[in-house]
């Protein structure tokens, strides 16, 4: 297995839009975070309610399920961003309108539970692939939402970018679910 993804990647290996992800994470194996989050996610979402999945904490913010729809979104553009410039893909790849995603989805009619299966497979994915990377593999960069990025900054984003969100779950959501 590779060292390097037992590094937290520098600020210049991302954008800085992507800080507030990047430093959620402990500086640790990120494949043990990866592992450990998708049984966070797991028992987190299982113990919601049918009635809580459609609970929004303010007019205009995103349902539970529209919320598991995003770490989805999330998790599969992360994912395919580091997939793509491990193999060294020289394109740039365009960003994605998080909103316009969640606004063109159909998560408000999909169950929880079908969202938290789509998160496990995605996850096991792209941990799968993770392990199987050349130690050069995670220092390779390619070009995202007009920002160079290195495959490590990818990793360490997408597990921050779920802790982000399962704290605004934990914060913002639960706390006013009766």
């Amino acid at each position: 297995m590779p060292s390097q993804y037992l590094q937290r990647p520098a600020a210049n290996e991302y954008a800085a839009y992507y800080e507030k992800y990047a430093t959620l994470v402990p500086e640790t194996d990120i494949l043990q975070v990866l592992r450990e989050q998708t049984e966070s996610v797991r028992a987190l979402i299982s113990s919601l309610s049918a009635e809580q999945e459609a609970f929004r904490y303010a007019p205009g913010k995103w349902s539970i399920r529209q919320l598991m729809g995003h770490i989805n979104d999330g998790e599969r553009v992360f994912g395919f961003r580091a997939f793509a410039f491990a193999h060294g893909e020289a394109a740039a790849l365009p960003g994605f309108d998080e909103n316009d995603y969640v606004r063109e989805s159909n998560f408000d009619q999909t169950p929880l539970q079908d969202l938290l299966a789509h998160f496990i497979l995605l996850r096991e994915s792209n941990v799968l692939l993770l392990e199987q990377l050349a130690e050069g593999d995670w220092g390779k960069s390619g070009v995202a939402s007009d920002n160079p990025v290195t495959v490590r900054a990818l990793v360490w984003i997408m597990a921050g970018h779920v802790r982000h969100h399962l704290n605004i779950l934990r914060d913002r959501y639960l706390t006013d679910v009766a």
